[in-house]
């Protein structure tokens, strides 16, 4: 059974590794918040080179690299070196912010419990894709995000917090997205926050808050702050 581990907060600022594949709003998120919040951005990797969010990471003065999937054989081969790349900054925490591609099992296996992603949906509801069309579709009230840990499995893993909102009478694909992303945006900065300052760790297929089992998903309240259960039991 693996745990995550954090580094003294008197060592090292708690350092992060960003996958992005596209226009990168969740990376600007972290590194808008990084000053305060106890983390450091040391480096953002996409499977894309035009991808906007390596144009961010550097403004940011945030080493920016890029890997094409194409020129290599296999998918195990592109996550080997590419989370090669990532490793030379020792990040802590391995945080997937809208990176489209479904990693290796070695790869997550090579960084269990040190990988996190946030996804468009309130997992388990709607794992892969257009989940804002599938949403409206089956009728659903209530859409959100969800960050969880990432396991061999697609948007399978232990979940850490949600963000929830309401589907409003004519919503389409567009305006929930919409909606929703800041939400996103506020819900993946707090959960890595907590990550940070060590109070989440994933223990085999649970998280544990404060050393203590997590039974349900943190919650992104009105004042964009997690909310902690009322309990969370003893082991």
């Amino acid at each position: 059974m693996h745990e995550s581990r954090v580094p003294s907060p008197e060592s090292r600022p708690f350092r992060l590794a960003v996958l992005a594949s596209g226009r990168g709003s969740n990376l600007q998120a972290l590194l808008d918040a990084a000053p305060t919040r106890g983390f450091a951005i040391v480096g953002v990797f996409s499977d894309h080179a035009d991808a906007p969010a390596l144009a961010r990471a550097r403004v940011a003065g945030v080493p920016a690299v890029a890997r094409n999937p194409k020129a290599f054989a296999t998918r195990e081969a592109f996550d080997t070196a590419l989370f090669d790349a990532i490793d030379v900054g020792m990040p802590d925490l391995v945080v997937c912010a809208g990176y489209l591609r479904i990693l290796s099992d070695a790869a997550v296996l090579r960084h269990a419990g040190r990988i996190v992603n946030i996804h468009p949906s309130l997992l388990p509801k709607y794992p892969g894709l257009r989940t804002h069309a599938r949403a409206i579709a089956a009728g659903d009230t209530e859409h959100g995000a969800s960050v969880h840990y990432v396991i061999p499995a697609l948007d399978a893993g232990p979940l850490i917090a949600q963000a929830r909102l309401p589907i409003l009478p004519g919503d389409t694909p567009a305006t929930l997205a919409e909606r929703l992303l800041p939400r996103e945006h506020r819900l993946l900065v707090e959960a890595v926050t907590w990550i940070a300052a060590g109070r989440l760790l994933q223990h085999g297929s649970a998280v544990l808050l404060d050393s203590r089992p997590l039974r349900t998903p943190l919650r992104l309240g009105a004042d964009d702050r997690l909310i902690e259960p009322a309990e969370t039991p003893s082991p």
